[in-house]
Order: C-alpha cells, then structure tokens, then sequence
C-alpha cells in the first residue's frame, strides 16, 4: 500500500487535496475521510463518464467532495449532503483557495428527506451522472435505491467502507463489539447491491473497499 501511495497517488495529488488530506489527518477521526488511492480511482471514474452534475452524501472535511470539484467542468454542479457542517468548515477554506466552491451546493440535513424532495419533482429523475455515498452505513441500501431513480442509465454510484476494516471477511464473534453493528449493515448491504438487477458491479479492495455500480435499467 505503501509503495502504491509513493508511486502513483501522492506525486499526482492536487497540492489542494494534499492539503486537505493533511488537515485532515490532524483529527482524531481521520479514518473518516476518503482514502486517497480510492479517490484518484473516484476522479478517474468522473472523467471518463464526463460528469457534469453530482450528489454526495456524507461530506466530512471534504476531500472526496474537493476531488469531484476538481474533476467535473467548471459549470458542473455537486449536491453535497451532510447533518453536520462542522468539518466541513474544516475544509472549505482549502476548497475556496482552489477557486471550486461555486460548484457546490452544500445541504446540512439528513440525506434522506433531501432525496425524497429531490424524487417528489420528475424533472430530477435520472438527472444525476454521478453519486458518492459514505454516510451512515444502516441506510445505504436507502440511499441506493433513492439513487437507482436520480441517477441517470450509465450514471455511476460509488459505496465507501464496504469491506469495514476487513471485518465482513470475518466470523463475527472474532470481531470485536464496537464494530459489529456496522459490519452487519456491510455484509447486508453488500449482499444486497451484488445481487440488484439494475446495476453492474465492481467491488474494489482499495481503501477500505468500495462498490462501484454503473446503473443498466
């Protein structure tokens, strides 16, 4: 992992998101932000389905949210979803230096009730090229399949921590309390995405592991 860090990701790095991973890094719930070998994939994924507009639930400091900013056009839009702006303000102050926060819109509410709003007016169905979830894990099957609606036929939704430290390839009574609750909601809702007709999927072991889904129907 090392050696794929020195070598690909951090010499390509925008200085902005090293910053942003930097200031990061600092807290003493790091671990939350996006991994950055799993995000130059994430960048790679918005460029090559030319995404132009964009949901996000769950923001945290900001990097993955940075990231796409970076990644879509200069008149692409992000719809980005957290209860919480408190870390957020951690990294907006990077994200404006970079010149990109005109591109986002900045929601603090739970991610449900936005989408349900977003779904109550047709005009919004299928409207979205690309959606990164890494929110609360219990309601990712929730956001899934309020996203199989907003997100366009050959759109992209990626799923952060779907391997939790390692621990959904584990029994569970090797696994220590504190995080078999959250394995439990990984292990179902992994389940349930790789069996769901309307998407193809490639589950990737970087980072903490992610799902990528390219919706088919």
């Amino acid at each position: 992992m090392q050696y794929l860090l020195d070598t690909s990701v951090y010499p390509r790095e925008p200085e902005p998101l090293k910053e942003l991973r930097q200031a990061t890094a600092k807290l003493p719930n790091a671990c939350f932000g996006t991994s950055p070998d799993a995000g130059q994939l994430m960048a790679m994924l918005l460029k090559l389905g030319n995404a132009k507009k964009t949901i996000e639930v769950g923001v945290f400091t900001g990097y993955s949210l940075l990231l796409t900013a970076l990644a879509i056009p200069h008149d692409g839009k992000i719809m980005a979803i957290d209860r919480d702006r408190t870390t957020y303000e951690i990294g907006l102050p990077i994200i404006q230096k970079a010149g990109v926060e005109h591109k986002i819109d900045y929601i603090e509410s739970p991610a449900l009730p936005v989408l349900d709003n977003l779904l109550g007016e047709p005009k919004n169905e299928a409207d979205f090229d690309f959606a990164f979830v890494d929110a609360d894990k219990g309601n990712y099957w929730n956001y899934h399949e309020r996203l199989m609606k907003l997100v366009k036929i050959g759109g992209i939704v990626v799923y952060d921590n779907t391997l939790w430290g390692g621990t959904v390839a584990k029994p569970e009574e090797v696994v220590p309390e504190n995080k078999r609750e959250l394995r439990r909601h990984a292990v179902e809702f992994n389940k349930l995405v790789s069996a769901d007709p309307r998407v193809e999927i490639s589950h990737a072991s970087i980072g903490d592991g992610i799902i990528i889904c390219r919706r088919i129907c």
